[in-house]
């Protein structure tokens, strides 16, 4: 049962994140259209540079949400969570989330606000259903690949929890 609302729910997260990657694109373009039809002058910056920078803005907005949509889908067809690095990327796709929701109450409205924190929400809880599930070194008490067990200086290998035996 785990692992099925594991899946879900990292399905349905990168489905919401393309899809408000889709939007970004979207309303960054409307907008970058919008600063170009103006041809109106933002404290003597060019409108063309304006309008382009919006389109950076969206496109680069767009594409990270759309990897870290990726790396939850990958998440779900292997049923292991996201390395490292996506992790850092997927937390601060959460980060940005919170940030961003917390900075659109005002001038967007509550509805935005709701939005991202529903999100945010999806998101921290799909990187908690694949956090710390699995052992370190794949069995129960095995160290880590790579590592020699811990030994005693003058006893050999420690075995138990106590001091080694002779």
């Amino acid at each position: 049962m785990g692992a099925v609302v594991r899946r879900t729910v990292a399905v349905v997260a990168a489905i919401v994140l393309c899809l408000e990657a889709v939007g970004i694109v979207v309303i960054n373009g409307i907008m970058a259209t919008f600063v170009n039809n103006q041809n109106m002058s933002l404290d003597g910056i060019d409108p063309d540079l304006m309008a382009a920078g919006t389109w950076a803005l969206g496109g680069v907005s767009g594409l990270f949400l759309a990897v870290c949509g990726a790396l939850f889908l990958v998440a779900a067809a292997r049923d292991r969570g996201p390395g490292r690095w996506g992790r850092v990327l997927l937390v601060g796709c959460a980060v940005v989330h919170g940030v961003l929701g917390a900075l659109a109450v005002g001038p967007v409205g509550w509805q935005a606000f709701a939005f991202l924190m529903s999100v945010l929400g999806l998101v921290v809880f799909a990187l908690l259903q694949y956090g710390g599930t699995e052992p370190a070194g794949g069995a129960e008490g095995a160290p880590p690949a790579g590592e020699a067990p811990p030994t005693s200086p003058d006893k050999g290998p420690v075995v138990g929890d106590g001091p080694a035996r002779a």
